[in-house]
């Protein structure tokens, strides 16, 4: 098994997080996969930004707020 570091873009409302993870890299057709605990931390990241938590979604990545440029 190889592991792949990678950095997922989580978008919720206004704000955008990069978190890293590692895919998993295996021969079997479910490849390339992430671990249960990059899932579960990317799901975090997702459920602190519809709350507006980026203190906790801050815990695990980069978290930005985006800014409309028109109308």
């Amino acid at each position: 098994m190889k592991k792949h570091p990678r950095t997922k873009l989580i978008h919720e409302g206004h704000y955008l997080a990069e978190v890293d993870v590692e895919l998993l890299v295996t021969d079997d057709e479910w490849s390339p996969y992430l671990s249960m605990e990059d899932a579960y931390k990317l799901d975090d990241v997702r459920n602190a930004l519809k709350k507006g938590d980026t203190a906790t979604a801050a815990r695990y990545g980069r978290v930005f707020t985006l800014t409309p440029l028109a109308v």
